[in-house]
């Protein structure tokens, strides 16, 4: 197999570069091969294509649980699916030292461009990079002059986007410095395919991707300022909105980093410290995910929510670097790409390895006028982003969108490139239920190692997801494959995991929860509870709708005419069963009780509450165990009820709520037994259990406050408990006496039931004071004592006392008020101690000001 594997040469992409070789939907004869194809053919083969695509649909399944996407939550709460194809492409360890050799002169090329364009700019006085090529480019930020560190990490992370011609070369299509994305899906695929093709495996010799990320992990850790032992690093993300949210959560995962958003980090003293819940907590160096202008509010773009306030000041004083330098941007001009084969020759005396596709730049009138003669079949790019440009393929161009072309060019040349289109080669592909060639777009990624560079061996290969046409780039309209690079020997096992000393004891380390996540976890808490508490009343409603359409009791109808105004208060979702319009939903609920199940854009509705537990726990999902995510993943996106208006009152919707409360349990569940007891559980768990205390108390004042007939009030205690997941444990310690003042002991006083209210201060209390805190008693402390202190006071049987004249119990009512307005301000409280801290103005250096956090 190994000298099979290594045997490939340039001829063996012939193939790939013609779709017409072999018939439609089929392997070329076996002998017009490149030798590892052959080893693929011969697996498939044996793998039958029934075979086959049941393993793609196993593949597609884990990437859905993984939740390995490419989309924002928008608000059709749709998730598009990282989409897979199970068939690798391949290169042998000849062919990928070749490209490695390109790649890494390309990336050293570009190291010192920008150290050049930031730093001395040398090339703009000798005349060998136009000024206006530079400058009129977004991606040249003037705040960021003299920021790139002068030593050999001005570029620490690069990739490029390759294609391959019929002749078996390589070129580069766009380089990307700020951020690249695109390593951990890379990653994702690679761990996919060895879960569901781990036969391939066995029968190659695959490089592994953990030496990349191991070079990543101490290249990082070199740029901390001043040669700091163990820095903090960080990964900074726009959030969960921005469509590779999955990736950055992933690798902070993976790498060992906190996750961190722009609002939990602030610049004082000249350094940038993250806000956690313990503290402030110096930051050595930043991964950023977030793109260049946007990380400076303060210097660079004033209206971006995403940055840090004084970034550049702390970079400049020399307390925390960046990964990329904040401006590499520069970089990805296209440009660009027409003077890299003279830069090339100047820096190192040699040739471009690997070139890019044929590029003019309009700024010079020679090359603009070959561009204006040859505009129909170029593609013409601007240099950043520009609105209102026409939108075709080069030689689909109406005469009309040709005349904007040539009008926009000639206004502004030095904004244009014209460039060759690209010549994508092909690879077999499975995605069809058959195999065919597709044309295919392969990212590599590139991290420094000490002076020069390391390659990703293997890389993201996106291929169309049409069979003909030109390769579209955008993620949303491709698949994926995972990328091999054969070796001429087995692999050593290589893993991100530090080799102890036989003799070392290591210490565990606990790292800083950030503000946000902080918050995140405490609204998953909450969320949850709501979802469970939503779910379990609207049960009950449904129970007695059916009894009510089944007998036509009276009694039925009065309990429900309790309930369904119950069920507004407790889920918010005003004016509902109250209000004007009340009589005509309660002698008809059905239309109100679907917009509580299913209505996204409702706050309170069942829908809304999964979607916003989805948000929550998708913001920290690097810290929740995987099933647990899984979970929730399967929630959001099957509940959606496929249920009319006549089909309420049978049992469609009632078995589906049925399901969703057992899929809740289960995410509880895997909670409770599967996350270390630490601060992060702390927070998820305060959230519980002050959420369903607050909607216990709210099912209290609504259902058991008024005072009703005997018999009515009976049911009426019966569902509660029922809601309250509580009447086998009323039944199996009262027996069969249905009273308030025992239900109230059990629902209000029981510090050991789980679902008492007692039990949520308590753990509440337990909970709290295990908070790290600088000064004790805090608030928080002082209000859960207080509302613990009352409540054990509390007598449950004059609670229940009543003069004849009124129509509620007075007393249980003020108790329950007093308690739920301690909740509330504990939760502002808790708010304001551990999620928004209050930050003072600092001066950062001559003439600067930090904005107030």
């Amino acid at each position: 197999m190994n000298d099979e594997a290594n045997s490939g040469n340039e001829a063996d992409f012939q193939w790939f570069a013609s779709e017409s070789t072999s018939g439609e939907g089929q392997f070329p004869p076996a002998a017009e091969l490149p030798p590892h194809w052959r080893a693929l053919k011969r697996n498939l083969d044996k793998l039958g294509s029934r075979k086959l695509e049941s393993r793609r649909k196993e593949a597609q399944r884990l990437l859905r649980e993984n939740g390995a996407t490419y989309n924002i939550f928008d608000p059709a709460d749709t998730a598009r699916s990282w989409r897979f194809d199970p068939l690798p492409l391949i290169f042998s360890s000849d062919e990928w030292e070749q490209l490695e050799v390109g790649l890494i002169q390309r990336a050293e090329l570009l190291k010192l461009i920008l150290a050049d364009i930031y730093g001395p700019r040398d090339l703009l006085a000798k005349g060998l990079l136009p000024a206006e090529l530079i400058f009129a480019h977004r991606g040249f930020l003037f705040p960021c002059v003299g920021l790139v560190p002068a030593g050999g990490h001005q570029l620490t992370l690069y990739s490029a986007d390759l294609t391959r011609d019929a002749d078996g070369r390589f070129w580069v299509v766009e380089d990307h410095t700020h951020p690249p994305f695109g390593a951990g899906y890379a990653l994702e695929n690679r761990i996919i395919m060895n879960r569901s093709f781990p036969r391939m495996f066995m029968d190659y010799q695959v490089h592994r991707l953990a030496m990349y990320f191991r070079a990543l992990r101490n290249s990082l850790a070199l740029l901390a300022p001043h040669g700091k032992a163990d820095p903090r690093i960080i990964v900074l993300t726009p959030g969960p909105e921005h469509e590779t949210f999955f990736e950055h959560s992933y690798l902070a995962a993976y790498l060992g980093y906190p996750l961190v958003h722009g609002d939990d980090l602030v610049v004082r003293d000249g350094c940038v410290w993250l806000k956690s819940v313990d503290g402030l907590r110096q930051v050595d160096v930043i991964l950023r995910r977030v793109k260049d202008e946007l990380c400076d509010p303060l210097e660079l773009h004033g209206d971006s929510l995403f940055g840090v306030p004084g970034l550049l000041e702390a970079i400049r004083l020399g307390n925390v670097a960046t990964a990329n330098p904040i401006g590499s941007g520069v970089l990805e001009n296209p440009a660009l790409m027409a003077f890299l084969p003279s830069l090339c020759r100047h820096f190192f005396g040699e040739e471009l390895r690997l070139p890019s596709l044929a590029t003019w730049w309009c700024g010079q009138p020679q090359e603009r006028e070959f561009v204006l003669q040859n505009l129909e079949r170029l593609v013409i790019k601007p240099i950043h982003p520009l609105p209102n440009l026409p939108k075709a393929a080069p030689g689909q161009w109406s005469k009309a969108q040709l005349d904007i072309w040539r009008e926009r060019i000639l206004a502004e040349p030095h904004l244009f490139v014209g460039q060759e289109p690209a010549s994508f080669s092909t690879v077999p592909s499975f995605v069809t239920s058959r195999i065919e060639p597709r044309q295919y777009l392969l990212s590599t990624y590139l991290a420094t190692q000490q002076q020069s560079y390391v390659v990703l061996p293997g890389g993201l290969t996106r291929i169309d997801a049409q069979s003909s046409g030109p390769l579209f780039q955008k993620l949303e309209r491709t698949y994926c494959k995972d990328t091999w690079v054969l070796t001429r020997e087995p692999d050593k096992q290589v893993n991100l995991w530090r080799q102890a000393r036989p003799d070392q004891l290591i210490q565990p380390l606990f790292g800083s929860l950030p503000s946000r996540a902080a918050e995140s976890l405490f609204w998953a808490g909450r969320y949850v509870e709501r979802a469970e508490g939503t779910s379990r009343l609207l049960r009950s409603v449904l129970i007695k709708l059916r009894d009510l359409n089944e007998f036509h009791d009276p009694d039925d109808r009065q309990i429900l005419d309790h309930l369904l105004p119950a069920l507004t208060h407790v889920t918010a979702t005003y004016p509902g069963f109250t209000g004007a319009e009340a009589g005509k939903r309660l002698l008809d609920p059905r239309a109100e009780l679907l917009s509580l199940a299913r209505d996204l854009e409702r706050p309170g509705s069942l829908r809304s509450s999964l979607q916003r537990l989805g948000r929550s726990v998708y913001a920290v999902r690097d810290l929740i165990p995987e099933d647990a995510w899984r979970v929730v993943e399967n929630m959001q996106q099957n509940w959606n009820p496929k249920v009319t208006l006549s089909q309420i009152g049978g049992g469609q919707l009632y078995d589906s709520v049925n399901q969703l409360i057992l899929q809740l349990s289960a995410f509880s569940g895997l909670l409770s037994e599967n996350m270390s007891r630490e601060t992060a559980w702390q927070l998820l768990n305060t959230g519980r259990r002050l959420e369903r205390a607050l909607n216990l108390i709210a099912l209290l004042r609504v259902t058991l406050v008024p005072y009703g007939k005997p018999a009515l009030e009976a049911q009426m205690m019966e569902t509660v408990l029922a809601t309250c997941n509580s009447l086998v444990v009323f039944r199996r310690r009262y027996r069969s006496f249905m009273q308030l003042p025992t239900i109230l002991e059990l629902l209000l006083m029981d510090e050991n039931y789980p679902r008492a209210l007692a039990y949520q201060l308590r753990q509440l209390e337990k909970h709290i004071e295990a908070l790290p805190r600088e000064a004790a008693p805090g608030p928080d402390q002082e209000l859960i004592a207080a509302a613990l202190a009352e409540l054990r006071e509390t007598d449950h049987k004059r609670l229940t006392q009543i003069e004849t004249c009124e129509e509620f119990y007075p007393d249980l009512e003020e108790r329950l008020q007093t308690q739920q307005e301690r909740l509330e301000e504990l939760s502002e409280v808790l708010m304001q101690l551990y999620f928004s801290p209050t930050l003072h103005p600092q001066q950062l250096g001559a003439g600067r000001q930090e904005k107030a956090i």
